[in-house]
């Protein structure tokens, strides 16, 4: 979509539109993708802030919104806008009300302690939690669950700030008793390990922008191998997205030095904790084990 034509007939509802940018993701230019990017992550933002201040937020000018949008067949932004607000308006009850409070509440803070800085943190994390609660589909985590019960060995991969993500999985699997192998890139061995993979098995690959090239690799190769695929990552626009049997997009809100890992920790342990109500056959009260002794 490198200034394609209009669209003729733009969609009409936010289902639509999120699938267009979909399919048309990869044949944008590099700035319509940071476009599209940040529209599937922030729609509540899209919603009630003006393109300006959406603009800034990414470091695009506005007109380039402008034109996105009619790249898509509108005739402005504000018509593709409207979309986001009618969503909003739908969105569970009381949503709408916590998406301003949230704001309100944190435009207003005037305390710059480091329990501030905690306090913030706090009210962000709730928010981003409530957030992937509304977002994640119960089938989607039921299938994950599946494949992990099923597999004959699990193996993780996540690097940098991936990295405490699939190193709980790997803790929390192998009390359960599931044969883990974490894909570990030192020495260099973490691609040739992947290659011991087979269709029997299940790799869990945990990604966010700036994504690990090594984990990408991984993760496509894997795909044509046959290797089901769980993948926690931070968009549906995700380069992981396309390989995987089941995708996680926990989105990150880009408000600190240090993105939050609060919401991605707790989708693990959740996942962790489904397969422990399979393996114990307890499906009330599931314990997931822990290391005792001196």
């Amino acid at each position: 979509m490198k200034q394609q034509a209009h669209a003729e007939d733009p969609p009409k509802d936010y289902e639509d539109l999120i699938r267009l940018i979909h399919e048309r993701h990869d044949q944008m230019s590099k700035t319509y993708q940071r476009i599209s990017v940040y529209l599937t992550q922030n729609p509540n933002d899209v919603a009630v802030q003006s393109v300006n201040t959406i603009a800034e937020h990414c470091g695009i000018h506005a007109s380039s919104f402008v034109r996105f949008a009619q790249a898509l067949g509108y005739k402005g932004f504000k018509e593709l806008q409207a979309l986001f607000q009618k969503r909003l308006a739908t969105a569970a009850p009381g949503f709408e009300a916590r998406v301003r409070a949230l704001g309100n509440e944190l435009q207003n803070r005037e305390d710059r302690s480091e329990y501030g800085f905690l306090h913030d943190l706090v009210v962000r994390d709730i928010a981003s939690l409530q957030d992937m609660l509304e977002r994640i589909g119960a089938e989607d985590l039921s299938t994950a669950t599946d494949l992990i019960e099923a597999a004959d060995t699990v193996y993780l991969i996540g690097q940098l700030r991936s990295a405490p993500v699939v190193d709980l999985l790997r803790y929390i699997l192998t009390m359960l008793g599931k044969r883990c192998v974490l894909l570990d890139p030192g020495g260099g061995l973490a691609t040739h390990m992947a290659r011991t993979m087979r269709p029997g098995d299940v790799l869990i690959a945990v990604s966010f922008r700036f994504y690990a090239t090594e984990v990408v690799n991984i993760v496509e190769e894997a795909e044509k191998t046959g290797v089901p695929i769980v993948a926690i990552s931070d968009s549906t626009l995700s380069p992981l997205a396309k390989s995987a049997r089941v995708l996680f997009a926990v989105p990150e809100h880009d408000y600190t030095f240090s993105r939050s890992l609060a919401a991605p920790m707790c989708l693990a342990q959740a996942l962790t904790v489904a397969v422990a109500a399979r393996v114990q056959q307890n499906m009330t009260a599931p314990r997931i084990p822990t290391v005792t002794g001196a």
